[in-house]
């Protein structure tokens, strides 16, 4: 079995890193020269420093290269995603393809999978998803994550392909709650960010990682997901990694915004965007998402953090 990677960010290096050790992997790149640096120096000295290349990972910028294997991962950042699928199209009919990005699509709500199906309505697809870090799995530390498919089987020979001795996959077929557990972390990650940079304190930081996840419990249920996902590693797993650690690029945005100093506008960072999303879906449901809302409105500048503290605590009291 062949593998391909369509993205040479920090995750789909790691993957590819990762992945190469059990079978043929090519990592593609859509810059050729940052392809070129990497086939010279072995490694992503851009994205993923100091992680060398297995000797047999191929580097390619030729997408139609790259799309000629048996699975192909989309390590592409989901507001890109639809994007990227529409415009390739061509090349990923048929495939059997991985999304591994995390969010909902700023214009449509979609997760990854419902992009991949409004575009490639005739392929199998799945999603990976879960509690990680790219220089944990690069350096082959132990790590679990969610496959989430519809087809149960597809499922199961994917789970079987892609687990290596340090990447354990467990499988889902609840696609919704998989990707909405993946998604609504990285918001809740944000705010917990903000709570520490504005010097609000561990214990302010724990209120609203539990609060968050009754808020992500709310919406993924409402459309459909089940209780025990969000409980696994794609939600609760995935959100205590994510608002607890300076590897997270959601709650270090949310420690700048708390102590008012800059980030790097160049790093993607999937909470903001679907902070906007959920809290619109929030709306339109008529759900009650209180700290969603108000991280939309952190990042989409409406709101300060002094705004946000005081309106979450002024809020009527209620039982848990």
């Amino acid at each position: 079995m062949s593998i391909s990677i369509l993205g040479a960010g920090a995750f789909g290096t790691a993957l590819a890193i990762c992945l190469s050790k059990a079978a043929p992997v090519t990592l593609w790149s859509r810059d050729d020269d940052h392809a070129r640096e990497m086939r010279k120096g072995r490694e992503n000295a851009r994205r993923l420093p100091d992680h060398p290349f297995p000797d047999d990972l191929t580097i390619t910028a030729s997408l139609p290269e790259a799309c000629d294997a048996d699975v192909v991962l989309l390590a592409v950042p989901m507001q890109q995603l639809r994007p990227f699928v529409a415009a390739h199209a061509e090349y990923l009919q048929h495939k059997t393809l991985v999304a591994c990005c995390k969010g909902m699509d700023l214009e449509s709500g979609a997760g990854p999978l419902e992009v991949l199906a409004g575009h490639l309505p005739e392929t199998t697809s799945a999603l990976l998803t879960g509690p990680s870090f790219a220089n944990d799995i690069a350096a082959g530390l132990p790590t679990g994550l969610t496959l989430a498919c519809i087809d149960e089987n597809a499922g199961r020979a994917l789970q079987h392909q892609l687990s290596t001795p340090s990447l354990r996959l467990y499988r889902t077929t609840d696609t919704i709650g998989a990707s909405l557990g993946g998604a609504l972390k990285n918001v809740i990650a944000i705010a917990c960010g903000a709570a520490i940079g504005a010097g609000l304190g561990e214990s302010a930081r724990a209120a609203l990682l539990t609060r968050g996840f009754a808020e992500m419990q709310r919406l993924a249920l409402h459309k459909g997901a089940q209780a025990r996902t969000l409980s696994g590693l794609s939600g609760f797993g995935d959100l205590v990694l994510t608002c607890t650690s300076k590897q997270s690029r959601n709650y270090r945005l949310g420690v700048s915004i708390g102590a008012g100093t800059g980030f790097d506008p160049s790093t993607t960072v999937e909470g903001a965007a679907t902070a906007r999303a959920a809290a619109r879906a929030a709306q339109d449901e008529g759900l009650d998402m209180p700290i969603t809302s108000a991280v939309a409105g952190l990042v989409e500048k409406r709101l300060d953090v002094t705004d946000v503290i005081n309106g979450l605590l002024s809020r009527s009291l209620k039982e848990e």
